[in-house]
């Protein structure tokens, strides 16, 4: 047992790099996904499409392919662009373009579950509110936008939950700079001394296990401010469901 908190203990400053990739992806993707959704659902044939490629490139590839991707184009501009500029630096940083991958492969997941809940506002509140006189900017802040976020919380809280647990292949496609080391890497390394694969993957595990409930357990609370308006608030469901 002394050795179990011992390993909590040492898997610590390794959490604080996961939560760090996760928590600089989702706001910037959060504001992405609005706008692919929106402009997926765009009129403007050129948009639409536009915005329809970018979603299914990023959800029909793997993640871990995407991370291979750019990090070699970053690298292959390294010469011509970064360094004459000096900032290869930060671009080639696992820290920066970690975030940067997380946050375009982020925006594409959450901007399907945001249209598909654009799609099923009902129109006739927005039909409502266009007789009612409203600009289509009122329209999207006093209608559209309420109705959406409380459509999509519910999947957008399993999504981050997934980007959260994403972050553990960013230092395995990523190089390892110093003393920067994620759960996964921090477990491995640890693996490799003593071979005792049960502590520490189990460690890492408790570790995502943790913060998972975390995000749940806030989430759940913006959600039942969401929802407050209903007599009986719902609630996101995140204890195992055993039976059927």
């Amino acid at each position: 047992m002394e050795r179990f908190f011992a390993e909590l203990a040492l898997f610590l400053p390794a959490v604080w790099f996961n939560i760090y990739f996760a928590a600089a992806s989702i706001p910037i993707g959060f504001g992405m996904a609005i706008l692919l959704a929106l402009g997926k659902n765009s009129r403007n044939a050129l948009l639409s499409r536009l915005c329809r490629g970018y979603i299914y490139a990023f959800r029909g590839s793997p993640l871990f392919i995407q991370f291979f991707m750019f990090y070699s184009l970053a690298l292959s501009l390294n010469i011509s662009v970064w360094k004459p500029w000096g900032i290869s630096w930060l671009v080639l940083h696992p820290l920066f373009i970690g975030p940067v991958v997380l946050t375009l492969n982020t925006a594409a997941y959450t901007a399907e579950i945001f249209y598909g809940a654009l799609r099923a506002v009902p129109r006739g509140a927005v039909e409502a509110a266009r007789a009612f006189g409203m600009s289509r900017w009122q329209q999207f802040r006093s209608v559209v936008w309420p109705s959406l976020i409380r459509l999509a919380w519910p999947a957008y809280t399993n999504e981050v939950v997934f980007l959260f647990h994403a972050t553990a292949i960013v230092y395995f496609a990523l190089p390892v700079i110093g003393q920067q080391k994620d759960l996964m890497i921090t477990a491995k390394e640890l693996f490799e001394r003593d071979y005792n694969v049960f502590l520490h993957f189990s460690v890492a595990a408790l570790y995502f296990l943790a913060v998972s409930l975390m995000v749940f357990f806030v989430f759940d609370l913006v959600y039942r401010r969401l929802m407050r308006h209903m007599p009986n608030q719902p609630k996101l469901r995140f204890a195992p469901k055993w039976m059927r």
